[in-house]
């Protein structure tokens, strides 16, 4: 697999044994970076609907976080709002079948500072975001087929510019 200049700990693992070693919570954390994330967001929507790989990222990235004493690191809006954004991204070009391909075609998924196009970094560092759904405030994140779990609006009310 090859991924540019992704920061990507996890390359020499097949789909299948990223998400055997993660889910164990065999896989090193200091491999586990953001790109890994997407990768494991993409590898679950390939294999699922959208709410049902939603609910299986949040358990197991609690779970990982959990069993790595990071437990407080676990922030459930953005979650949920990365797995939206895959989703979308999937969805807009189904063809792209390798993940090394979908990773080309959607590099923006790769910047942690994507979300801020999404939400201001106050209404992320809110408790309630890190516990629980918060709307994004800046604009709507994409529609995709099916609502992220926790979503009631599917995005924010209002847009600023």
């Amino acid at each position: 697999m090859s991924t540019g200049a992704i920061r990507l700990g996890t390359t020499g693992l097949s789909d299948d044994a990223l998400v055997e070693e993660f889910e164990s919570c065999r896989l090193p954390a200091s491999l586990f970076h953001h790109a890994d994330h997407i990768r494991l967001a993409w590898i679950y929507l390939g294999r699922t609907n959208e709410a049902e790989a939603t609910a299986r990222i949040e358990k197991c990235i609690r779970q990982f976080a959990a069993h790595n004493g990071v437990s407080e690191k676990y922030h459930h809006t953005m979650t949920l709002a990365w797995m939206r954004l895959v989703a979308a991204a999937r969805q807009a070009a189904p063809e792209a079948q390798a993940f090394d391909v979908f990773a080309e075609r959607n590099p923006e998924l790769f910047d942690v500072k994507t979300l801020g196009r999404y939400y201001s970094a106050e209404q992320l560092a809110r408790r309630e975001a890190q516990f629980g759904w918060v709307e994004p405030d800046i604009h709507l994140l994409p529609e995709t087929a099916t609502a992220v779990p926790g979503s009631t609006t599917g995005g924010a009310p209002a847009t600023r510019e």
